[in-house]
């Protein structure tokens, strides 16, 4: 992959206010950006903090109150696809971005009537034709100002580029190539500050891309390193110890030896999902993707390494860790989904834990230090297509009868290929110890066929009918345990709950629904509180934030994204939008296109 550096341009000194004051060396950066995701009068990052908690201690707004909560301003973005994400607030600024043609907008929140800068990036149009599920983008990134370079703002581009541009001023620094949309590789992942570093992800696996996450430096787009899902070890970086405290996951030379030939070469394992880090271990935990292409037959083998969680050196990317969750995915169980970082007693012992709600139907929580899985459970009991995980060996125990092998169509598969969970960012309460989950409850027929790899053009081989699973809707919202596997309550919804949940200590979680609405639940057991109907439907997050004494709730509108897919594009056959026509088929008697956001307060 080609990488070249476009222009940067001569920065002043940085800038002096508040907790945006100018540090002497990058790592301490990174220490700035750790302060600022814990103020809460902030929304510093996608995930809120490092550890993907979701969770405000604010309780100006709460369980007692919420029902008091009304729009006080909004702002229209003027795109009309699907907005995933949510908006940054940093020290007062509010940081709008969109999907293609991935707009950026800058809002003063003592003037929020009034753009204070936007930037409008020039993109080359045919990256649209080779985005897999609408033309979306997960949200910006944000790094305080450090030694050289101001406070920034990254932006992942549809086309492959990444792009730094001054938070103050939304004057371009730098732009790199990431991605090569010849090959059907675009980006549609948040960018991810850690240290001196920012994290690009890949997407294209339906297109044959092989996987890969890149580091470059805040300060000029450098780049310090790139690793692979699959191939040789020296390209995924396999530290000498990697897996050394559970060799049964697998450790060296798999990345070949698991592929047939050089499948590997074309063999998905793409990450588009989320990141978290932990600054104690220095380490970064993500998850690639399925495999390329869907139809199992054309890739015998495990297909290491996707559908993988990853512990990482944030310094280098060398991998301690690699746990591969389904090898030789069947069903396009693309595993890069949120990781909810916690500290929790296991067998008597505060842990550090990282725990993930898998598109395969499945909750896994693992020691992030050395990877040892502590449990794995099923997150709802309709998961078919396994019967357990083996907790000593870390293996599902399949059930044969939902394999996807050649010439049998598999009836009944649950989840679907959109998972019973997607990309939602999910809340963690530390003072509850309870994971809040917005999930989809999709099920689905599979019949595979055989097709060749042409470069930049669609490599699946399966066909897909996608219906409501058995308990009749096709979302929840749960609250779980992830220690012990214990759920405390379930709700149903009657669409996907495709954008995630927000969780605060005034016993709430946030969340919105495709067809619409900003919801309240009480966090303790699940009673709707609040809600409010939306210009459109939601596929992204809502966040939390104050300014001036005042604790405000956000959220985008603008449904799209894989369930929204039939609406935006008009598409009428069940099995287009690999399946996801037919599942949502009474989403546009809901909600129409329209993207914006939506600002709360109490009301008295």
């Amino acid at each position: 992959m080609r990488i070249s550096k476009f222009t940067r341009t001569a920065v002043a000194s940085a800038v002096c206010s508040g907790a945006l004051l100018s540090v002497s060396i990058p790592a301490q950066a990174n220490k700035a950006l750790d302060r600022l995701s814990k103020e809460d009068t902030n929304w510093a990052m996608q995930t809120k903090d490092y550890g993907a908690t979701h969770f405000s201690e604010m309780t100006q707004i709460n369980a007692h109150n919420v029902q008091h909560l009304q729009p006080v301003w909004s702002f229209s973005t003027g795109v009309l696809n699907g907005h995933e994400g949510g908006p940054l607030v940093i020290d007062g600024i509010m940081y709008v971005h969109t999907p293609f043609p991935n707009n950026i907008f800058a809002i003063d929140l003592d003037q929020p009537d009034k753009i204070l800068w936007e930037y409008k990036p020039k993109q080359n149009p045919a990256a649209r034709a080779v985005a897999c599920c609408d033309v979306v983008n997960r949200g910006l990134a944000y790094a305080p100002a450090g030694d050289g370079y101001p406070a920034t703002i990254f932006q992942n581009q549809l086309d492959g580029h990444i792009v730094a541009l001054n938070a103050k001023t939304g004057e371009l620094l730098w732009k790199m190539e990431n991605s090569d949309i010849a090959m059907g590789s675009t980006l549609t992942v948040a960018p991810f500050v850690a240290k001196d570093k920012v994290i690009v992800g890949s997407s294209g696996a339906e297109l044959g891309v092989r996987g890969y996450a890149t580091a470059y430096n805040i300060k000029d787009g450098k780049q310090a390193w790139r690793v692979y899902a699959t191939g040789p070890d020296e390209d995924i970086k396999l530290s000498k110890d990697f897996n050394n405290a559970n060799p049964h996951y697998g450790q060296f030379g798999l990345g070949l030896k698991t592929w047939e030939g050089d499948a590997w070469k074309i063999g998905g394992g793409t990450n588009w999902g989320w990141y978290a880090f932990d600054p104690d271990l220095d380490m970064l935990y993500y998850g690639s993707g399925n495999p390329a292409p869907w139809n199992e037959t054309m890739r015998p083998g495990d297909n290491k390494w996707t559908m993988t969680i990853w512990g990482r050196d944030i310094n280098t990317g060398e991998a301690k860790f690699g746990y591969q969750k389904t090898p030789h995915d069947e069903w396009d169980y693309a595993g890069v989904n949120y990781m909810g970082l916690s500290e929790q007693l296991v067998d008597g012992k505060m842990t550090k834990l990282l725990t993930h709600p898998d598109r395969n139907g499945l909750v896994y929580t693992l020691n992030r230090e050395n990877g040892d899985l502590v449990n794995a459970f099923k997150i709802d009991d309709t998961v078919n297509w396994v019967k357990k995980v083996d907790l000593k060996t870390g293996l599902p125990v399949r059930d044969p009868e939902f394999s996807t092998h050649m010439d049998h169509e598999a009836k009944g598969i649950c989840p679907s290929a959109m998972g019973y969970h997607n990309q939602g960012i999910e809340s963690y309460d530390p003072n509850k110890k309870l994971f809040f989950m917005g999930t989809n409850h999709i099920c689905m027929d599979w019949e595979p066929f055989m097709l060749p790899y042409r470069a930049g053009q669609f490599f699946v081989g399966a066909t897909l009918n996608m219906y409501p699973g058995p308990k009749g809707t096709l979302g929840q919202v749960k609250a779980m345990n992830s220690v012990t596997g214990k759920f405390e309550w379930e709700v149903k919804e009657k669409f996907a709950v495709w954008g995630g949940t927000t969780a605060t200590a005034g016993d709430l979680v946030f969340y919105g629904t495709l067809d619409g609405y900003i919801k309240a639940l009480d966090s303790r057991n699940g009673k709707e509180l609040w809600k409010f109907k939306l210009p459109s439907g939601v596929i992204g997050h809502p966040i939390t934030f104050g300014h001036k004494g005042k604790q405000y709730v956000a959220i985008y509108y603008g449904v799209g994204g894989w369930p929204g897919v039939g609406l935006v594009f008009d598409l009428q056959d069940p099995t287009a939008g690999l399946g996801a026509v037919g599942a949502f088929k009474e989403l546009a008697h809901y909600t129409q296109q329209g993207g914006g956001v939506m600002v709360f307060a109490l009301g008295y």
